[in-house]
């Protein structure tokens, strides 16, 4: 779906042992080049690629790939990725750099801390993916701060809670907030980062404060897509 000029957010259904989810990665692309901001799940490259180039991006313009964090379902497709571009810029911060290099285990998704119940309950495909999870090389480490010379302009803000080294991004041109999973959605309605799934609920929500200094006009939520409206009155509920 396209969101702005330049900014196409993917939907991406996929089945889980919990039931169908989606989720959504996004395409940033100017004249010249395009970067794609996560992966998707293992094995879902094929299908980001052909969305990509539905959205008339040709693949020659893919230079980048912005990892927001470590967890699964934003890293899963990046070895097919680097696989088929060899050359292609991997953009992470550096606090989430070792898991996604494969030094450590990925935080939530390490069999050994994972309680025997919870072992039980995955389906063994994942149960595979869990034991060997998704590599790549960190090429370009980030610290936040940084702007990127991307469709525009993309700003990169360090929103550590869900992982120490998760990120959101500013789209400039657009006033597109890409919140990853600082912040999530449903049925159009902003909410905040599912406790759950959050490493440090505390930091998460101290961390939503740093969006507050952005002008958003809108935001795309890997979990729950595409979000309009007040959203900076929206943040401060979830602040509060």
């Amino acid at each position: 779906m396209k969101v702005a000029n330049g900014v196409e957010c993917i939907e991406l259904k996929m089945e889980t042992p919990f039931g169908e989810m989606t989720i959504n990665p996004t395409l940033i692309w100017d004249e010249n080049q395009a970067v794609l901001v996560d992966t998707g799940m293992p094995g879902q490259w094929p299908i980001i690629r052909r969305l990509i180039e539905e959205a008339g991006v040709a693949l020659s313009k893919l230079q980048a790939v912005i990892l927001t964090h470590q967890d699964i379902d934003h890293i899963g497709s990046i070895p097919e990725i680097i696989r088929e571009f060899p050359d292609i810029k991997v953009f992470a911060h550096e606090a989430d750099q070792p898991y996604i290099e494969g030094q450590q285990h990925l935080i939530k998704a390490d069999p050994n801390k994972m309680s025997k119940e919870r072992w039980e309950t995955l389906p063994e495909e994942m149960r595979a993916i869990y034991e060997n999870p998704p590599k790549a090389t960190v090429t370009e480490p980030l610290i936040g701060g940084e702007k990127l010379e991307y469709g525009g302009g993309i700003t990169v803000i360090h929103t550590p809670g869900h992982t120490p080294g998760h990120l959101s991004l500013y789209l400039e041109q657009s006033k597109t907030l890409i919140t990853a999973d600082a912040l999530t959605a449903s049925n159009g309605i902003l909410q905040g980062p599912v406790p759950r799934n959050t490493s440090d609920m505390k930091e998460a929500i101290r961390s939503l404060e740093k969006l507050l200094d952005y002008d958003i006009a809108q935001a795309i939520c890997y979990h729950g897509g595409l979000v309009k409206g007040d959203l900076h009155a929206a943040i401060r509920g979830i602040i509060e």
